[in-house]
């Protein structure tokens, strides 16, 4: 069993990894900016505390890796990147995200990931799989055929973030593979959830499996890195998304 980090734990997909990694024996620790949040929903969950452990951390604060070294409680075999700031992704009346978003979302894709990466092996964690949690945006540019509204919909940061955190990913592989930690992504397509009944018939038509995915597809292709460490498998970008980025 591994002991992991999960960074953004309380969203729709980083607390459907936490339940998940919880359910199969893993040892957890998630960040939040709410702890309050993060308590409700172990309670409301029935989650066994005992194998978790909860980080509340602001990324977006000055001391932000002191701060998060001071509440890990366990050693890490493995780094899952899955925080986000809805706040970056707000887009104004004129279809435009301002400096600071865009600057902000890149942080929060690509720079915070890799400061954190460096203090936790700097602190000798015995890290063997570094995970990050993208998207299809990332390979491929938004279809306005999905969108009643693309220009307002559709945050032109959140792609341009996604794509440099699988270069990301890909220069880690090559810089750690001398310590054999494995570095990927993990790109996933659509998520239900989150959108009406007539997006999803939207979107379906426009995906060669003619669905979107379900919060059930989240974890495997997780577990399938998890339970193979051996495999030579590093610097890829793994896409879940029913077939969105081959056409």
């Amino acid at each position: 069993m591994a002991n992991i980090l999960i960074t953004g734990g309380t969203g729709l997909l980083g607390f459907q990894m936490v339940k998940s990694m919880l359910k199969e024996g893993h040892k957890v620790a998630f960040t939040t900016r709410s702890r309050e949040k993060a308590e409700n929903l172990i309670d409301e969950n029935y989650l066994n505390r005992d194998n978790i452990s909860v980080i509340e951390i602001d990324f977006d604060s000055e001391n932000f890796e002191n701060e998060f070294l001071k509440q890990i409680s366990f050693q890490f075999d493995v780094l899952v990147f899955n925080a986000r700031n809805l706040d970056n992704l707000k887009i104004d009346n004129k279809g435009k995200v301002s400096a600071k978003q865009f600057q902000d979302e890149f942080a929060m894709a690509v720079t915070i990931p890799y400061l954190i990466t460096n203090k936790i092996i700097d602190e000798g964690h015995k890290v063997r799989d570094i995970i990050f949690i993208g998207s299809m945006y990332g390979s491929v540019a938004p279809n306005p055929k999905l969108y009643d509204n693309f220009e307002n919909q559709s945050p032109i940061n959140y792609g341009t973030a996604k794509a440099a955190q699988i270069h990301l990913s890909k220069e880690l592989a090559v810089r750690l593979a001398p310590s054999k930690i494995r570095c990927n992504t993990i790109s996933y397509g659509g998520i239900e959830g989150r959108v009406d009944s007539a997006f999803k018939k939207k979107y379906a038509s426009l995906s060669p499996l003619s669905r979107m995915l379900k919060l059930e597809d989240i974890y495997p292709p997780i577990k399938l890195l998890l339970e193979n460490a051996e495999l030579p498998i590093t610097g890829e970008n793994i896409k879940i998304d029913g077939g969105w980025t081959i056409w």
